[in-house]
């Protein structure tokens, strides 16, 4: 495995103890009954969706990397592909998080755009890595 696949790795290894945070601080307010969190459909549903995917695409991230230096690409194109694998996992549940942040919202804000960067970043490194295999 090539060192930049390794750093990445560690990187993606290093952010499952944010996610892991996450889960206690949703547990937390489930526990706690919190106000502003229970109450609030929009808001539980999305958070939940933000921690949900969080954990799933940093698990597809890190599986999809031995691949990404398989492909019989040049280092630029690995380089981006790496960077479009790390950023779906960053930009996606930001977007459910953040659009949602205040305890009364019962609606996303626009920061819900940030779920389709994320979506768009996943489906491009994913179809760039798979055309590249074959």
């Amino acid at each position: 495995m090539s060192s930049a696949t390794l750093t990445t790795a560690g990187i993606l290894m290093i952010t499952v103890v944010t996610i892991a945070y996450g889960g206690l601080t949703l547990l937390t307010h489930l526990a706690r009954r919190k106000a502003g969190y229970l109450d609030n459909p929009v808001r539980r549903g999305l958070w939940t969706a933000g921690h949900a995917h969080a954990g799933v695409l940093v698990l597809f991230a890190l599986v999809a990397l031995p691949y990404i230096d398989a492909a019989d690409v040049s280092e630029g194109t690995r380089t981006l592909i790496r960077t479009l694998f790390v950023a779906a996992p960053i930009l996606m549940p930001l977007g459910f998080f953040l659009s949602v942040v205040r305890p009364t919202d019962t609606k996303p804000n626009k920061l819900i755009w940030l779920t389709v960067a994320g979506g768009a970043s996943l489906a491009a490194g994913t179809l760039l890595l798979g055309v590249n295999l074959l």
